[in-house]
C-alpha cells in the first residue's frame, strides 16, 4: 500500500493536470486522490504505521492506548490524531482563503478597486507587466503571497479582458508573489515557520534574501520585455447608473479591505495567535460595517452588496480543491513518504545547497510546508556552544550552515518559497490562481514553467555567489 498511496498520487495530479482534455473539474480529481489515498493508507496501516517514529510518540503520550489491540491503536492513532491534526492545519488554511476572498469581493462588488485601477492607463503588455510584477512583489511582503495574488487577480480582472491575455499576468503574479513572499518573515507561510522556529530572524532575512528574490522576477520580466509586444484590450465598462458607488463609497470600501488585509500580521504579531483568526476578525468588522452602510437599502440591493450576497459569488470550488490537494499531501507527510524523501536527499547530496534546491524544485509538486516541516525536524538550529562541543573539525565546519540565519535556513526560505512557481500547483499563490481564473496545467507548463525555473536558478546563484563561496 505504500508504493500504491504513490501510484495514486500520481495518478491524481495527472488528472487534475489533464483537466481541460478530460473535461473534468480539477476539484473532483482532488477530492477522489485526497479522499482515496487516506483510504489506501488505512488499509494498509498495519504495514506502515509500525515503522513510524510519529505513531512511538503517540504510544507514549496517549497512556489510554496501552489497553487498546494494536490494530486498534493503529487505527485510533490515524483517524483521532494524524488526521484530525492535518484537518486542523488544512481548516486554518481553508479558512483564511475563504476570509480573504470574501473581503477581496466585496470591494470588487463596491468597485473599489477603481482607486488603482483608474491610475494605470497603460494598455502596453511590456510596460503593464512591469507595473502589475513590482506592486506584487512588495505587496506580497507585506501581506502575504496568497492574499496578494487574490488582490491582483481582482485588478487584472478590471484591466485586462482577453482570457489567455489574463492567464499570462497572473502567471507572472504568481512568480512574483512567490517571490515577494520568500525575503518576509510574514509573507510566505515556510518562511513564518521557519521565524517562529527561531531558524531565522526578520532582519536577516530580509537582507540576505530580498537580492535572490528580486532577481527570480527580474529575469523573467527582462526577458518578457524583449519578447512581449503589443497591447492589451480593457474590459468595457458597463454604466448601471445610480448603484450607490460613490467615489467616497468605493475609497472607504477599498481601504477598509485593504486595511482588513494589512490587519491580519499585526494581529498574529500582537495576539499569537493564527492568522486565520486575525482575517476572520477582519471579515467579520468588514461585514457590519456592510451591513450597517445598506440597512436602508432595497432588499434586492442588500442581496447584492452586503457580505451576504458576496458569499455566493466565492469561488468554492477553488477552496475544495485546496481541500483534497492539501488532503493529499498530508497523507504523504503522515505515511513518512515526505520525511523519507528528505533523509534520501540528506544522505544523497549532503550539501546544503543542493539538498535546498532539490527541495525547491519537489515544492513545485508536493507542498511546501511538509518538505520544510521535515527539514526543521532532521536539522536542529546549532548554537555556538553546540558547535564549539563537535570535536570533528569537518562536522563542526558543516554545522555551521545550520546555526540560526545559517545559509541553510536562508537558503531553505529562498527555494521552498520561489521553486513552486515552476508549475501552477506548487503553492498557495499557484492553486488560488488556478482556481480564480480557471488556468489550463499544460498551458501553464507550456508557456510559464521555464521562465520560472529560469528566474528560481538565477536567484539561487545570487545566493550562491553571495554566501556559497564566502563559506
Amino acid at each position: 500500500m505504500f508504493i500504491a498511496m504513490i501510484v495514486i498520487f500520481v495518478l491524481g495530479y495527472t488528472a487534475i493536470a489533464l483537466e481541460h482534455p478530460l473535461k473534468v473539474d480539477k476539484a473532483a480529481s482532488a477530492l477522489i486522490l485526497g479522499t482515496l489515498i487516506w483510504v489506501l493508507y488505512i488499509f494498509g496501516a498495519h504495514e506502515i504505521v509500525p515503522g513510524l517514529e510519529s505513531f512511538h510518540e503517540y504510544l507514549k503520550n496517549t497512556p489510554e492506548a496501552a489497553h487498546y489491540d494494536t490494530i486498534t491503536q493503529i487505527r485510533h492513532f490515524i483517524v483521532e490524531y494524524e488526521l484530525i491534526h492535518h484537518l486542523g492545519e488544512i481548516s486554518e488554511i481553508l479558512f483564511f482563503l475563504l476570509g480573504a476572498m470574501t473581503i477581496v469581493e466585496n470591494v470588487d462588488t463596491h468597485e473599489g478597486f477603481k482607486v488603482i485601477t483608474d491610475k494605470i492607463k497603460t494598455t502596453n503588455r511590456v510596460k503593464l507587466l512591469w507595473i502589475i510584477s513590482i506592486i506584487t512583489f512588495f505587496m506580497s511582503a507585506a501581506l502575504d503571497n496568497l492574499t496578494t495574488t487574490i488582490v491582483i487577480i481582482a485588478l487584472l480582472r478590471k484591466l485586462i479582458d482577453d482570457q489567455k491575455d489574463r492567464w499570462f499576468f497572473v502567471s507572472m503574479v504568481v512568480i512574483a508573489a512567490n517571490a515577494g513572499g520568500a525575503w518576509s518573515p510574514i509573507g510566505d507561510v515556510t518562511t513564518i515557520m521557519l521565524w517562529i522556529g527561531g531558524q531565522v530572524t526578520t532582519a536577516r532575512i530580509v537582507i540576505d534574501v530580498f537580492l535572490p528574490s528580486l532577481v527570480t522576477m527580474l529575469l523573467p520580466l527582462t526577458l518578457l520585455t524583449f519578447t512581449l509586444k503589443g497591447h492589451v484590450t480593457k474590459p468595457e465598462v458597463i454604466d448601471n447608473g445610480d448603484d450607490g458607488h460613490s467615489k467616497n463609497v468605493r475609497n472607504f470600501m477599498f481601504f477598509l479591505g485593504v486595511g482588513s488585509l494589512l490587519f491580519v500580521p499585526v494581529f498574529k504579531t500582537f495576539t499569537h495567535l493564527p492568522p486565520y483568526m486575525g482575517m476572520l476578525l477582519g471579515l467579520g468588522v468588514m461585514w457590519v460595517i456592510t451591513d450597517l452602510m445598506h440597512k436602508n437599502r432595497p432588499h434586492d440591493f442588500k442581496q447584492k452588496f452586503t457580505i451576504t450576497g458576496v458569499l455566493k459569488k466565492v469561488e468554492i470550488p477553488t477552496i475544495l480543491f485546496f481541500l483534497g490537494i492539501l488532503t493529499a499531501v498530508a497523507s504523504l507527510q503522515s505515511a513518512g513518504h515526505l520525511q523519507l524523501l528528505a533523509e534520501y536527499l540528506d544522505e544523497h547530496l549532503h550539501n546544503i545547497y543542493l539538498i535546498d534546491l532539490a527541495i525547491g524544485v519537489l515544492s513545485s509538486v508536493v507542498d511546501n510546508v511538509p518538505l520544510v516541516a521535515g527539514a526543521m525536524g532532521m536539522y536542529p538550529v546549532h548554537t555556538e556552544v553546540a558547535l564549539n562541543m563537535i570535536t570533528d573539525p569537518a562536522a563542526q565546519e558543516y554545522g555551521k550552515f545550520f546555526v540560526q540565519d545559517g545559509a541553510f535556513w536562508e537558503f531553505l526560505a529562498y527555494t521552498a518559497g520561489t521553486g513552486g512557481s515552476i508549475l501552477i500547483i506548487g503553492s498557495a499563490a499557484g492553486v488560488a490562481a488556478m482556481g480564480l481564473e480557471k488556468i489550463d496545467f499544460i498551458w501553464y507548463l507550456k508557456k510559464i514553467s521555464l521562465l520560472a525555473l529560469l528566474g528560481y536558478l538565477g536567484g539561487a546563484a545570487v545566493f550562491y555567489l553571495m554566501f556559497g563561496l564566502v563559506n
